[in-house]
């Protein structure tokens, strides 16, 4: 626990007072949830992540063979009073080849069951996801936000836009990379101009945008990581006043604090 509150108090530093995590399989991010109010932060959580058996995500929780088995899950979440339901629905960026993923996205009954079951139990659901073949099944399914959303296209974007789903970019995971020495900067510089060029798209497409750090990844710190990427989103949204930016970043933030508490 002491880590925990170690990281709350980042929290508490940096001023910042809502968190929604990403769960994970050990029952950390419930003990964080029943402190968290001691360090004046609103922590919202899903308990743990849920993945396919066979695909990514045992790192943040736990799998389901069959979607009966799914059901279950989301049922124990409820159970445990979690926020949200998590999904994994695609592989992590390999930063050592600009275009790869780790793996190939999940089907798209898949995607689409999860996300139906999910809702009937009166849950919003976060979907991590990268590339259109993930992203896109997704928002069309009527996800609620989707976390990362590297490799995606104007599709996606514009089907964002259409159906309200918020986007988390979380493109510091990215950029704090940059010069660090673990994978080459020139593949880094792509994928972080690539993730930056969506980003201006969907802002001028009017996709709601909301920020978040990944806290916890490589380089990342909690804390300090929420506002690295707000200075990016900064950067690359120069053109846009302040006042303008702050208000639809506090939007998106409103709308994922209405959503990720589960229905009675």
């Amino acid at each position: 626990m002491a880590r925990v509150r170690e990281h709350l108090q980042a929290y508490q530093a940096a001023a910042v007072s809502f968190v929604r995590d990403g769960g994970d399989c050990f029952g950390v991010s419930k003990k964080a949830r029943e402190i968290a109010g001691e360090y004046g932060v609103d922590y919202r959580t899903p308990l743990f992540a849920i993945h396919k058996t066979g695909h990514y995500g045992g790192i943040v929780g736990f799998e389901a063979h069959t979607l009966k088995e799914f059901h279950q899950l989301v049922c124990s979440v409820r159970e445990q009073r979690g926020d949200f339901i998590k999904i994994m629905v695609s592989g992590l960026v390999d930063y050592g080849c600009y275009g790869k993923l780790s793996e190939e996205a999940l089907e798209e009954d898949w995607i689409r069951e999860m996300i139906h079951v999910a809702h009937e139990e009166g849950f919003s659901v976060m979907a991590h996801a990268n590339g259109r073949e993930a992203v896109l099944p997704a928002v069309l399914a009527g996800v609620d936000t989707i976390e990362h959303g590297n490799y995606i296209d104007r599709d996606c974007i514009d089907a964002m836009a259409d159906r309200g789903c918020v986007w988390v970019p979380t493109i510091v995971t990215t950029g704090n990379l940059l010069g660090c020495g673990r994978y080459e900067d020139a593949v880094l510089r792509r994928i972080y101009e690539m993730e930056c060029e969506n980003l201006a798209m969907a802002y001028e497409r009017g996709v709601q945008l909301a920020l978040g750090s990944d806290a916890g990844a490589y380089l990342v710190p909690h804390g300090k990581g929420i506002a690295q990427e707000y200075r990016i989103f900064s950067q690359v949204l120069a053109d846009v006043p302040k006042e303008e930016l702050d208000g639809h970043l506090r939007a998106g933030e409103q709308i994922i604090r209405e959503k990720s508490r589960a229905e009675d």
